[in-house]
């Protein structure tokens, strides 16, 4: 696969991605869907367009995630190198989330079930605990889930690389997939075969070691997007079918749209009602990652003044956006604000707090891994003037 230069789109696409992300999970505190915290006031009309950003929300960002990580292994010198590299980049904010950005948001979890001690008392001393503590589970890994996945996936990709011909085989997989119109139907079909085949023996549950109907979905879009950071042949093919995918997810979505306000809450449908549900929930998450792409690519693969800041504030925004999101909807919702004034107040608390995590924690070079930035190189010495032109050097 040949090396190739950077794609201002798909920076773009990351951005916009993980903005809909924060925006999404605000608007969760108003939807009717049970979450963390929940506002007195909701909103059926959130259903509607919140369904139909849920099917593909999250396998786009673990296709450009795919992609990304394609241009950092070109950059590596060996395999070896490229899983240090994503391990100090994945591990030690994901650590670091777990010890300090995460326990805010688990003490307004047990708060919720009647803990009676502090932030401090919490941390300190129930925090670290294994097993249940006032009805939730420890240790939990709340939004920090995207990361394991990446690390794992990442790991997995690493070995196949390593493995003897695996590069070769992941070409060959890509000639076969630009052929004709393959890039639509093909997909579709293993990725829906792979749905079904999962979804009435093992549970839709988050976990790194439950999750099997997601990674069946995420790993085969995360492969994706590596092998397109590295094919030439197939953004022509996605060029000649955005078209096809866009009618796709417009189909689909309608079939998504439906079925969320059919089935709400705890209404399970049927089984048929439900295999088409999540057959029509894949279908639109790949004919959109397919049609986003196309527009990366055509009307996005340009630089702007703000892309390099806003790319790389994008994974400390991550990092800090949900705690924020829950701790600020626990100790306001209580004051009976109106609802445009509560969801201002949320969308301010969470701008302002993930605007001074980066902006702060960028310009300490300690801080930076932590928060998932690159440490800047150190800056040699000046040479002395009197040493400048002597024998010595």
């Amino acid at each position: 696969m040949t090396q190739s230069s950077r794609h201002f789109g798909l920076d773009w696409l990351r951005i916009a991605a993980f903005g809909l992300l924060i925006l999404y999970h605000i608007a969760m505190v108003f939807a009717p869907w049970d979450w963390v915290v929940k506002s007195a006031h909701t909103y059926p009309g959130l259903v509607a367009p919140m369904a139909a950003l849920t099917p593909w929300r999250l396998p786009l960002l673990f296709a450009v995630s795919g992609y990304a990580s394609r241009k950092l292994f070109e950059k590596s010198p060996s395999v070896q190198g490229f899983v240090r590299s994503r391990c100090a980049r994945l591990l030690i904010p994901w650590a670091f989330a777990m010890a300090v950005i995460v326990p805010p948001e688990m003490w307004v979890r047990v708060l919720e079930k009647g803990y009676p001690f502090g932030l401090l008392h919490f941390w300190i001393n129930d925090y670290w605990r294994i097993g249940t503590f006032y009805g939730r589970s420890f240790p939990s890994v709340e939004h920090l889930w995207f990361v394991e996945y990446l690390w794992a996936y990442t790991m997995l990709l690493a070995a196949f690389l390593g493995w003897a011909g695996g590069a070769a085989r992941l070409e060959r997989g890509v000639e076969w997939l630009a052929s004709g119109s393959r890039i639509l139907w093909a997909p579709l079909g293993l990725l829906i075969a792979a749905k079904l085949a999962l979804l009435f023996v093992v549970p839709e549950q988050q976990g790194l070691f439950t999750d099997w109907a997601g990674h069946a979905l995420y790993v085969p879009v995360f492969l994706f997007g590596f092998a397109l950071g590295g094919s030439r042949l197939l953004w022509p093919c996605i060029a000649r079918h955005w078209r096809m995918a866009g009618l796709l997810a417009l189909i689909s979505g309608v079939f998504v749209i439906a079925f969320e306000l059919t089935y709400q809450g705890d209404h399970v449908p049927p089984h048929l009602q439900m295999a088409v549900d999540r057959s029509a929930r894949v279908v639109m998450a790949w004919s959109m990652i397919v049609m986003l792409l196309h527009i990366a690519e055509t009307w996005w693969n340009r630089d702007h003044p703000w892309r390099a800041t806003l790319g790389e504030a994008v994974f400390p925004f991550y990092i800090i956006h949900h705690p924020v999101i829950v701790v600020t909807a626990w100790f306001t919702l209580p004051l009976g604000l109106t609802p445009w004034t509560e969801f201002a107040l949320l969308f301010a608390a969470t701008a302002t707090a993930c605007m001074a995590f980066y902006l702060i924690g960028r310009e300490i070079n300690w801080l930076r891994p932590l928060i998932g930035l690159r440490a800047r190189p150190r800056l040699r010495p000046a040479a002395r003037p009197d040493s400048v032109g002597s024998p010595a050097h």
